[in-house]
């Protein structure tokens, strides 16, 4: 969780659900949430209006 948090996933509003779901990642599967976050936040003007609509973890 420490790693996702410090991508910038608010992992405080996830269910324990959720939570397991990410617990048991591999490697390689964190690097690419971690990946696509970032590229996410780097066109954060186009995908903004999104994330106030989607939630999600991913935005």
């Amino acid at each position: 969780m420490e790693a996702l948090a410090a991508a910038g996933f608010d992992v405080g509003a996830l269910s324990e659900e959720q939570h397991e779901v990410l617990r048991v990642l591999t490697p390689e599967e964190l690097a690419l949430l971690v990946d696509i976050r970032g590229r996410l936040d780097a066109a954060a003007p186009e995908v903004q209006a999104h994330a106030d609509v989607a939630g999600g973890a991913l935005f």
